[in-house]
């Protein structure tokens, strides 16, 4: 026996070793046919459970989820290059502490003279969904927690580009369950999700209803499916400043916004509309007090020119810092710069497009009524997130109305809509275009009528 005999026969040994040193994956399959049998049959045990038995499983999450925070959030921005990871642990804290479980789930009753009637909340059964590499571990674990409190199970399409952060997750949330006496594959996934493992997902009879979280084209895809969708897309939020706004609070808020996990929450700021008479005090505390960068009309164009490209955005430059993007054009500056910012038209590509970068763009209005109309025209319909710093009650009103959002922040950073530094729950699929807005468990859920008839009726 040679020595390269020997070499190759110490390789296999390694390899084989190496293999069962890796524990297995619950809930994480080959073939999406299998994960959606086992999630069926899992599905049997957990409509059964009582709502008690279902909230000590969800409450064994929050407790992995807190536990596994920092392990989470470092795989992510590993594994994407994209975000920040003291953010992404602060964003699992989040999901773990505000996202509704069991207490969402809640029954109707009335009672008149011709007896009583309930209307209670039941599941769907199996449900697919279809998750973002923005927010892979934290999409995945705030889905399940409302689904499986609903009675459901979950079927996980993820995007290939954060699979093996998703499906860490999904291991995690199934070691959870079975510790809390509930039922392994209450979420399953895939080693290698496809565009073939979810078109199986979207076709298959036991899929009863689909929640998308991510790009206008996979909603689009999921609502052409002929199923019940929750479809979770795009947005371009403005954050309007008017005259009356506290400008140094306002400064301060949206830049911590834009730059909350480098600006990858499909909620954060992503454009400013300042009228006239507050924008040069506004950009002077962004540039003095919040760490922004002012960007020549030089570096605009090359900045243009790196993160845009003929098919879209660059995914190299997605979800990465200011100071990274800077450096990519071939500027160094310190650590402390968090933001880029600017003056331009409304029309400018970098103000114009969804760029998921902590790049604002700032747009001169005459007065508040020339800002509404900016501000409309840049959401672009999209009818997901808006922003506004006033002290005008009517001009809140009027904002409001205009932009007929799912999520209206005043005065506040973006990400207190999540419930972080706000009064709200916690979601990462916000449903704008198929208008359920912040989902809950209740969203997974559908109504069941019970009437009991000349009965019950004790008044």
């Amino acid at each position: 026996m040679n020595e390269q005999q020997v070499h190759e026969i110490v390789k296999q040994v390694i390899a084989k070793m190496q293999l069962t040193d890796v524990p297995e994956q619950l809930g994480v399959f080959t073939d999406m046919n299998k994960a959606i049998d086992a999630a069926k049959e899992a599905q049997k045990t957990v409509r059964n459970m009582t709502m008690d038995a279902r909230e000590k499983v969800i409450a064994n999450i929050r407790k992995k989820t807190v536990e596994n925070a920092e392990t989470l959030a470092r795989m992510a921005v590993e594994e994407t290059g994209m975000g920040n990871v003291g953010h992404k642990i602060l964003k699992h804290h989040l999901v773990a502490e505000k996202t509704p479980g069991t207490e969402d789930i809640t029954t109707e009753a009335w009672s008149g003279d011709r007896g009583l009637t309930l209307v209670e909340r039941g599941p769907f059964g199996v449900i697919g969904a279809i998750t973002p590499c923005t927010n892979p571990s934290e999409t995945v674990i705030c889905n399940t927690i409302g689904m499986f409190a609903g009675g459901n199970t979950v079927v996980f399409n993820c995007h290939p580009a954060a699979v093996k952060t998703s499906n860490f997750a999904v291991d995690m949330i199934n070691r959870a369950s079975l510790e809390a006496g509930g039922p392994a594959n209450i979420a399953v996934s895939m080693v290698k999700p496809t565009m073939e493992s979810s078109a199986i997902m979207l076709k298959h009879k036991d899929i009863h209803l689909i929640a998308a979280t991510g790009g206008p084209g996979v909603v689009t895809t999921v609502l052409s499916s002929g199923k019940r969708g929750i479809g979770a897309g795009a947005g371009n939020p403005p954050a309007l400043v008017d005259e009356t706004a506290d400008v140094r609070a306002a400064a301060e808020h949206i830049v911590n916004g834009c730059t909350f996990d480098n600006n990858l929450p499909c909620i954060a700021e992503k454009e400013v509309v300042a009228v006239s008479s507050v924008i040069d005090e506004l950009m002077h505390y962004m540039i003095e007090e919040q760490g922004c960068y002012l960007a020549s009309k030089e570096v605009q164009d090359k900045l243009t020119a790196t993160v845009l490209t003929p098919k879209g955005l660059n995914r190299k430059c997605v979800g990465r810092s200011a100071k990274a993007l800077l450096a990519m054009v071939g500027i160094d500056v310190p650590d402390n710069i968090r933001c880029i910012i600017f003056e331009g038209e409304k029309e400018h590509p970098l103000i114009a497009e969804e760029l998921m970068m902590p790049i604002l763009g700032v747009v001169r209005a005459k007065d508040f009524e020339d800002a509404l109309e900016k501000a409309v025209w840049l959401e672009h319909g999209n009818r997901h997130s808006a922003h506004i710093h006033s002290k005008n009650v009517d001009h809140l009103t009027k904002y409001a109305k205009a932009m007929d959002t799912a999520i209206l922040v005043k005065n506040a950073p973006s990400y207190a809509a999540l419930g972080f530094g706000g009064e709200s729950i916690c979601t990462f699929t916000i449903a704008s275009r198929t208008g359920e807005g912040l989902t809950s468990a209740k969203t997974f859920t559908k109504a069941r009528r019970c009437v009991m008839g000349d009965s019950l009726c004790i008044r």
